[in-house]
């Protein structure tokens, strides 16, 4: 068995959130809504009906939830910013909102915890939106940029770790292509725009940064999905390539080159879509460090009659809660590709599982956590050896919270949350990263 030892001695070790999946205080000092808080409200679109006003309440409890980050052990905490809370309109700065984010970063700092701050986790403030400015406006890049530079100034002389957006193709293909994210949009030329506008956004906030935090360090975080094709079969292997470059390649290519993979573009100007090139060049600017966020591999299998060719095959691995396959080794292939493509730093930004957990009066036992957080780690560490530069491992997550579309029905967390009492109880999962920590 590895122990914390087998890793570098700086290496850092924490978990991972979002704004809106957390802080609740929904309608609190000055905070505006954001697409999120409309989409959860619209009936029909979250598990239950359920939303995030609530959450697990972190804007009033953040101090508790430090120390219990301080007892685990961990050194790190990657968290991020709700534009709407401290920008209202998208535009304005909202104090009372900023002073929550100093006060979080302050304490985390006096507890030897390092802050790790992403800056888009896909809580686009609605007032842009209602007025037309969605990612699909070119001009959203520029709020975007306004918006990472005020962070940059109140924050960057505390906070040296930095990602622009969490997950891009989220963002754009949950949120426009297949509806299940906000806006809840199904227009696949919209996706396009979208996240073409936010590659740019995501190269103007490193401009600002480069301006403002000269002692920093900055990148993005892709979700980092290792797709396979389902058989041998040549139509198969054919498909999976259109597949990687949906998922990966649409925005590792443009990063890492300045412009989007040849083959699906081709068959997306075929059918229609325009594919945009203006500015993309500007999006391989040179960044400091890579976030991989890894939970599962894909299999795929040809499709004709599909709008880009391909369709997913359910694969024969053990699964989590969310129906995703448990691929230890995909993490590892993940990490020696993102490697080898930018030769910078990386971090395992999300890693981690949704998991049946059984309660025993005070424990919750999660034994299944325990095994799959071994068994990555273990992964982490064979791509250390090989070579990778990994500098940090952020389980997702710190809490259970509110999972998107699946609302509060899984759980992600190593510490429990009693949706009820907002009570906090550290899974066995936390107990046992503790002594690993010690190790």
């Amino acid at each position: 068995m590895i122990s914390r030892s087998d890793f570098p001695k700086d290496f850092l070790w924490g978990t991972a959130t979002s704004a809106y999946q957390i802080e609740g205080a929904a309608n609190e000092d000055g905070k505006g809504p954001s697409i999120w808080d409309v989409f959860s409200h619209t009936p029909g679109k979250i598990y239950m009906n359920q939303n995030a006003d609530i959450a697990t309440d972190h804007y009033h409890r953040y101090e508790e939830d430090i120390k219990i980050m301080k007892e685990i052990g961990l050194n790190a905490y990657r968290f991020s910013i709700s534009w709407p809370r401290v920008m209202p309109d998208g535009r304005k700065k909202n104090e009372k909102g900023m002073n929550f984010y100093e006060k979080l970063v302050d304490k985390l700092l006096e507890n030897e915890i390092t802050p790790f701050i992403t800056l888009y986790h896909w809580d686009y403030p609605y007032a842009l939106y209602e007025r037309g400015i969605d990612w699909t406006h070119p001009d959203s890049a520029f709020y975007f940029r306004d918006y990472a530079a005020a962070m940059f100034e109140r924050l960057g002389d505390r906070v040296k770790l930095w990602t622009t957006h969490n997950e891009p193709w989220c963002a754009a293909f949950l949120g426009y292509y297949f509806g299940e994210h906000a806006p809840g949009h199904k227009d696949l030329q919209e996706a396009i725009y979208a996240a073409h506008n936010i590659l740019r956004s995501h190269a103007l906030a490193l401009e600002a940064f480069r301006e403002i935090v000269k002692d920093g360090k900055i990148g993005i975080v892709h979700m980092a999905i290792k797709v396979e094709p389902a058989s041998d079969k040549e139509g198969d292997i054919r498909a999976a390539e259109l597949a990687d470059q949906a998922i990966n390649g649409w925005f590792l290519q443009p990063l890492k080159e300045g412009k989007y993979p040849e083959d699906l573009r081709r068959l997306l100007e075929s059918k229609g879509i325009k594919v945009p090139d203006e500015d993309l060049d500007i999006a391989a600017k040179p960044m400091d460090l890579f976030g991989v966020n890894y939970y599962t591999r894909l299999l795929i299998k040809s499709c004709p009659e599909c709008e880009l060719g391909y369709d997913i095959a359910r694969g024969p691995l053990p699964k989590t809660e969310m129906g995703w396959e448990i691929y230890p080794q995909g993490l590892y292939d993940t990490l020696k590709r993102y490697y080898e493509l930018f030769e910078i730093p990386l971090y395992i930004t999300e890693n981690g599982i949704a998991c049946k957990d059984e309660i025993e009066g005070d424990a919750v036992n999660d034994e299944c956590r325990i095994d799959y957080l071994k068994k990555h780690f273990e992964m982490a560490l064979k791509a250390l050896k090989g070579g990778v530069d990994l500098k940090g491992y952020f389980i997702w997550s710190l809490l259970d919270n509110f999972e998107w579309t699946h609302g509060y029905s899984k759980r992600f967390g190593i510490v429990y949350v009693d949706y009820k009492t907002l009570r906090r109880i550290p899974k066995k999962s936390a107990i046992w990263l503790k002594e690993f920590l010690k190790s």
